[in-house]
């Protein structure tokens, strides 16, 4: 992919183009394997940037560091004015902005985004169940937390198992309300059920979300190295360090 592509994926993204530039560009992501995978991967790398940085100031930020660097390195006692494709500013920001994430990322406290990854609920594997269990495993699976929370307590009031609660603890942690997510996992901690593990996983998470590192660390220490996901564990550890 060469680099000029790279500034039509910036200004797809920034909506910068005009409705026959979006509509020719949607196009040849339909036509060109190679370019929409490469297109998923630079979005993706808009996506943490985002999340990170905030792009308008970095892009910003950028100009102004490429600003400075080109004034150091270009006098001369006769000055020449050098003019330069669009794609050779996007190629230097590029380098910058994976410059910039790396040395971040080095730095930076772990992201609650990073570690957060909730499985999928499949209800209706386990037998007939009613019609609520079932629009709160639909909504709970598209990420529609607000809408699962009150019917999972619906579902709650009749049949409490280990199992819903453990779903709906992560519902209400994704809508932070954390004190009662915590309330549900601190309860299912204490128990003896397959979800015991991941509730104390869970428990450190929402410590993460708070920024409560401390509690999270805590927490971490004390789940089982024989929980599925203790890689995970180590890793967020080693971050906390």
């Amino acid at each position: 992919m060469n680099e000029e592509m790279y500034i039509l994926f910036d200004q797809y993204l920034q909506n910068e183009m005009t409705i026959e530039e979006r509509t020719n560009f949607e196009r040849q992501l339909a036509e060109d394997e190679l370019m929409a995978s490469s297109f998923e991967a630079f979005k993706e790398m808009h996506f943490q940037l985002a999340n990170k940085f905030g792009i308008a100031q970095e892009r910003e930020a950028f100009k102004a560091n490429l600003k400075t660097i080109s004034e150091a390195n270009f006098k001369s006692a006769q000055p020449k004015v050098i003019q330069f494709k669009p794609w050779y500013f996007a190629a230097a920001a590029s380098v910058a902005v994976l410059f910039g994430l790396f040395f971040f990322n080095q730095n930076a406290d772990p992201n609650f985004e990073d570690f957060n990854h909730p499985e999928q609920a499949y209800f209706t594997e386990r037998g007939n169940l009613d019609a609520v269990l079932k629009q709160a495993e639909g909504a709970f699976n598209t990420k529609n937390y607000k809408t699962a929370i009150p019917l999972f307590e619906t579902v709650l009031k009749e049949k409490k198992t280990p199992e819903i609660q453990y779903f709906y603890g992560i519902a209400l942690l994704e809508e932070n309300q954390f004190a009662k997510a915590e309330t549900v996992f601190n309860e299912l901690k204490s128990g003896t059920s397959a979800y015991k593990e991941k509730a104390l996983w869970y428990l450190a998470l929402s410590k993460l979300k708070q920024k409560d590192y401390k509690a999270c660390k805590q927490i971490l220490e004390t789940i089982s190295q024989d929980y599925e996901n203790y890689d995970d564990v180590q890793e967020l550890l080693e971050e906390l360090d």
